[in-house]
């Protein structure tokens, strides 16, 4: 079992190499997953771990595809895996988030019969999967994360949540989109999302409208069409999809409505595991699951390019 002592992480399989690439104090409000997009867990590690005339990187954790972990820096120590980023209003990740590196290739190419990395290493086809990015770009093939990877990740981000409070577990894709694409469609991010912060089928992360009307959309943005009559003040939802300025919510009640409001003008509400309403989840969260395998026919070769991302529009003045 993991645990946490003095900012450093305790159990089997949990070895500590000190990382140069990090500096000062952090009192971190959210956990960031990443894929390191590397060969292995070593390969990764040694580059975390080296002080480069540029470029430097770094994180707190790198997870093998064995459940190994290797910790670099104190989980109170700032380390820079977020790069340019931002989320809920929050400029600069790596002054509030702890990073977890996970060792997985991940976006592939599809070179004949083959699943190439960018580093030319082949993966046989069971090591594939074949997803669309939740921000789009079409069908791709994507480097799997093994069972023992995706456990070992479930009780890291647990005790995480857990011992430092953290609000939520976000993915470099949440905080940096447009730039970055990981951990991408072959890691169960929402699932892991909710079991760490007490989200799962019982536990419906909610909030509640704190304006006297708030319009809900059919996209993250104020030009986005009206799906329905503005919200009243108080009315419960169930947050389905976070993002930096909009999230997409279902309204709790008889109904399966669902669309997009101005985190403006919500406030979550503290999470329960029980009294009425508790189990109310949308179509959407009874949905969620890890990714599985597309069938075998492939997509059109895939190329390096990133997902195109939706330009979200800026933040709207009024009530959305």
């Amino acid at each position: 079992m993991l645990g946490i002592q003095n900012h450093r992480l305790t159990g089997d399989n949990v070895s500590f190499r000190q990382t140069p690439n990090a500096g000062g104090a952090l009192r971190a409000r959210f956990l960031l997953l990443h894929y390191t997009a590397g060969r292995n867990l070593e390969s990764s590690v040694e580059s975390l771990c080296t002080k480069k005339p540029q470029g430097n990187a770094s994180a707190h954790i790198v997870l093998g595809r064995d459940g190994r972990i290797v910790q670099l820096a104190p989980f109170n120590v700032v380390t820079w895996h977020a790069g340019v980023s931002q989320w809920n209003g929050l400029d600069g990740l790596n002054h509030h988030a702890i990073g977890i590196e996970m060792d997985n290739a991940g976006l592939l190419q599809r070179d004949g019969d083959r699943y190439v990395s960018w580093f030319g290493k082949a993966y046989p086809e069971e090591e594939v999967r074949l997803a669309e990015h939740r921000h789009g770009g079409g069908v791709k093939p994507w480097h799997h994360y093994t069972e023992v990877q995706i456990a070992r990740a479930l009780e890291l981000c647990e005790l995480l949540v857990a011992h430092y409070g953290l609000e939520d577990v976000l993915g470099h894709e949440d905080v940096a989109r447009g730039r970055k694409i990981d951990p991408g469609p072959a890691f169960p991010l929402g699932s892991v999302r909710g079991q760490a912060i007490g989200r799962a089928a019982d536990v419906a992360p909610r909030l509640v409208v704190n304006a006297t009307s708030l319009n809900i959309r059919s996209g993250p943005g104020a030009d986005f069409p009206k799906v329905a009559p503005a919200l009243k003040r108080g009315a419960e939802l169930v947050l389905l999809e976070p993002q930096d300025r909009w999230s997409r919510v279902a309204v709790v009640g008889g109904t399966d409505l669902e669309g997009w409001v101005c985190n403006d003008f919500v406030t979550r509400m503290p999470a329960t595991r029980s009294g009425p309403g508790a189990a109310v989840l949308s179509r959407t969260q009874r949905a969620l699951q890890p990714t599985r395998a597309a069938p075998r026919k492939a997509p059109a070769k895939a190329s390096n390019a990133r997902a195109p991302a939706r330009k979200t529009p800026t933040r709207a003045r009024s009530k959305a």
